[in-house]
């Protein structure tokens, strides 16, 4: 079982019995710590994901001892200056053994095992076709044959629609938008 917390600003992947070091917490040595802002739990089988942090999760730890992290040497230089400057310094960190993750209240649970679902895929733009000089005699003969509720006219492209309106007997259609030829179609 392991969880991600929040701890001092920053997050961390924690299980049972684990050594963490971060940054310095006001707590005295020895004194038990409890974090309630728990992103995520996983027990095994289950993973529960917060939305932001999982309602009465937590994670408890106990400060072991504060210390001093590696010193870093900050060193600046400006060339052909004579500029050069040289620092250190060393992070104050906090020592903790994690003793507990509580996973009370817990909510959302995805299966560990479950496929993931992918999402249902956009139809590509539709592209104007070419105007045609003749409507194909089988795709008026299918139109007129269709009960008119059966029809989705808002698929249709506008080259389709003129066509439709053609085979219909619909004057005046060269100069109207495609709301206005399905609303002419279903008359």
């Amino acid at each position: 079982m392991y969880a991600i917390v929040e701890i001092a600003g920053q997050q961390f992947k924690v299980a049972k019995d684990q050594k963490v070091y971060v940054h310095r917490l006001q707590e005295d040595e020895g004194k038990k710590v409890s974090f309630h802002n728990v992103l995520l739990l996983e027990d095994g089988k289950n993973i529960t994901i917060g939305a932001p942090a999982i309602d009465g999760a937590a994670v408890e730890a106990k400060v072991v001892k504060h210390l001093k992290g590696d010193k870093v040497i900050v060193f600046k230089k400006k060339r052909r200056k004579g500029f050069r400057k040289k620092n250190g310094h060393r992070q104050y960190l906090t020592e903790l053994v994690i003793e507990s993750i509580v996973a009370k209240g817990a909510k959302k649970t995805v299966a560990k095992a479950e496929p993931k679902k992918e999402a249902p895929v956009k139809a590509a733009p539709v592209k104007k076709a070419a105007p045609k000089t003749e409507a194909p005699k089988a795709k008026v003969e299918k139109v007129k044959e269709a009960p008119k509720e059966a029809l989705d006219l808002s698929k249709k492209t506008v080259a389709e629609l003129k066509e439709m309106a053609k085979a219909k007997g619909i004057t005046g259609i060269s100069s109207m938008k495609k709301a206005d030829l399905i609303e002419a179609l279903k008359k």
